[in-house]
């Protein structure tokens, strides 16, 4: 009986909302989904270098439905969805130029979470928005994150950069056969987290 409650409950939709918010005078679209039943925890949940698009919406509700509270958060700015990979390139670079912004947009985003959900937080990543958590996990800016996931994210630490600061434990999932992230950077941060 209580797997037949469990599977009605997965199938329920979720309660979710296209949330506005605004950082430095530009405006931004997360998405939030409430988790299903009695929360868990909080997510937040950095897009890869589309911007935030149905996966990661699928996602947020994905997480929803095992009982998490989730914010996608948006770092491109509202609207700014690119689909060409010089476009894609071009929005990541702008951040991995000016990483001071790109904590700025995730600690706000950590915050317009947080105005939907009290809960402890964990920060998650997919591609781009996994070298975004590590940025912040090393600037030791957001000391009430419970902890990091980053999933196929950039693994390299800039120069000048390490992770003294580290406030909560960090999950990188990476695969082998992963060609995009060269294995000596696996091999880098494995040193520098003193795996």
């Amino acid at each position: 009986m209580k797997a037949l409650f469990l599977g009605l409950l997965m199938s329920l939709p979720v309660a979710a909302q296209q949330v506005s918010y605004q950082v430095d005078d530009q405006y931004y679209q997360g998405y939030f989904a409430k988790a299903q039943g009695e929360s868990k925890g909080s997510v937040l949940l950095i897009h890869d270098w589309d911007g935030l698009t149905d996966y990661e919406v699928k996602r947020a509700e994905m997480l929803a439905k095992q009982g998490y509270d989730t914010f996608a958060a948006d770092l491109y700015g509202a609207g700014n969805r690119p689909v060409e990979t010089k476009a894609k390139k071009e929005e990541t670079g702008k951040l991995y130029k000016d990483r001071e912004k790109m904590r700025r947009l995730i600690l706000a985003a950590i915050s317009e979470s947080k105005k939907l959900s009290s809960n402890d937080m964990v920060v998650m990543g997919y591609c781009f928005g996994g070298a975004a958590i590590l940025e912040l996990a090393r600037s030791g800016k957001a000391s009430d994150v419970k902890g990091y996931a980053t999933f196929h994210g950039g693994l390299a630490t800039p120069e000048g950069q390490n992770y003294d600061k580290l406030s909560a434990p960090l999950f990188i999932a990476h695969g082998g056969a992963d060609s995009a992230i060269p294995l000596q950077q696996v091999s880098d941060i494995g040193e520098q987290l003193k795996l």
